[in-house]
């Protein structure tokens, strides 16, 4: 008998547990400790350690910092990939009436953090390109905190989140390309679109072994490193040439993508997590939280992402184009809204892109993450708490 695998590995762990959220929680309070206590000497130097080689001259050295974040990175962003393409083609985005809803209000909830942003740190060139570090979502750990509810939260409200998050992933992933690729290595992304074109060309002479897919992908990710365009983006182009059928639930695809499941929820995101929260708070006066950055995106992850979402779903339910999700009431939608602003892994992530090099930014970008994060896991957590139940709950 074949084995059969539900839909979307992704969508499963996401809707159905959310033990990789918990896990990703956990690694940020430890870098938060490490940072702040007899091991931060330790924690930073591991971080900064050279390992070698040199596998981009413009990085120099491979550190562990780097390896994490441009390496073990790119796998994460190719499961995204595969669930961004696995919803094109066989989920929820493949019908246009269902991705009006989630468009809609990933957009807002995109734009409006960003304007935020911009509005209280806009004025300073220097911090300009800031300007996307609130506008992402964190799924895993908005999912975490959905999981202390229990049954509270409709799951048509989380399965509505989910589906937003992995539109605000595609929207992250153009931001990243676009604006935070410099000095372009035309040779070396000549080359990059020369294995991505082998690779689409497997998957139309219906290659299904992932191994040729694999391996080419490795060299795919040297080529878009040593391009200039951020090594991330390689596991989503990557991503977009295995081969996936519709209700085929055994395709290539579909088992790339359980395979690397578990590894991305309970390994790589929560490593990335404990290296990039930890900010040493040591010596560091009150007054740091009134820097621009700070409130910039703190502010926008708060106040943004809910105004956002919340007004895309309401704008677009009076306009008629789409409906909010189904047994879920307006208390509950705001929560969701709320959780949205959770923006810890893609936040920091692009934090150290738009800043990188400069220690004292990429403090206050984490302090402006953690605050603008907890803020609205709280509440948003409060609000979905003591929101009523549908009628069928009670």
């Amino acid at each position: 008998m074949k084995r059969k695998f539900p839909g979307s590995a992704l969508r499963a762990f996401l809707t159905d547990g959310a033990g990789g959220g918990i896990v990703l929680i956990a690694a940020a309070v430890l870098a938060m400790i490490a940072a702040n206590s007899a091991l931060a000497e330790n924690y930073f130097h591991l971080l900064h350690a050279e390992t070698g080689p040199v596998i981009a001259p413009a990085l120099g050295p491979m550190t562990v910092h780097l390896w994490i974040n441009d390496a073990l990175m790119a796998i994460f962003f190719l499961l995204v990939g595969l669930e961004i393409k696995r919803e094109l083609i066989d989920g929820e985005l493949a019908d246009a009436r269902k991705r009006r809803l989630p468009v809609i209000a990933a957009a807002a909830g995109m734009i409006v953090p960003a304007v935020v942003y911009l509005g209280i740190a806009g004025h300073d060139a220097a911090l300009i390109r800031g300007w996307a570090i609130p506008a992402a979502t964190d799924i895993a750990f908005a999912i975490g905190v959905m999981a202390l509810l229990g049954p509270r939260v409709p799951a048509s409200l989380k399965l509505f989140l989910t589906t937003v998050a992995i539109v605000d992933d595609m929207g992250a992933v153009a931001i990243i390309a676009v604006g935070y690729s410099d000095g372009l290595n035309l040779p070396a992304l000549a080359a990059a679109a020369g294995v991505l074109a082998i690779m689409a060309a497997m998957n139309r002479h219906s290659v299904h072994r992932l191994t040729p897919y694999l391996i080419a992908a490795l060299l795919l990710w040297w080529m878009v490193m040593l391009s200039g365009v951020h090594a991330t983006v390689a596991g989503v182009l990557a991503a977009m040439t295995i081969p996936i059928a519709r209700e085929d639930r055994i395709s290539p695809l579909h088992r790339l993508e359980h395979a690397l499941s578990p590894w991305v929820s309970f390994a790589i995101v929560p490593l990335f997590g404990f290296a990039n929260a930890g900010v040493a708070l040591t010596g560091m006066s009150a007054s740091v939280l009134v820097e621009p950055v700070v409130i910039a995106v703190g502010a926008g992850l708060f106040l943004g992402k809910q105004v956002g979402i919340l007004g895309g779903i309401a704008l677009a339910e009076w306009l008629g184009i789409a409906r909010r999700p189904e047994g879920a009431n307006w208390a509950q939608i705001y929560g969701v809204a709320l959780l949205a602003g959770i923006g810890f892994t893609m936040s920091l992530f692009i934090g150290g892109l738009a800043f990188p090099g400069n220690a004292l930014l990429m403090d206050e970008v984490k302090i402006g993450v953690l605050g603008g994060s907890i803020l609205s896991a709280l509440a948003g957590y409060a609000v979905l708490r003591f929101a009523a139940r549908p009628a069928k709950l009670r």
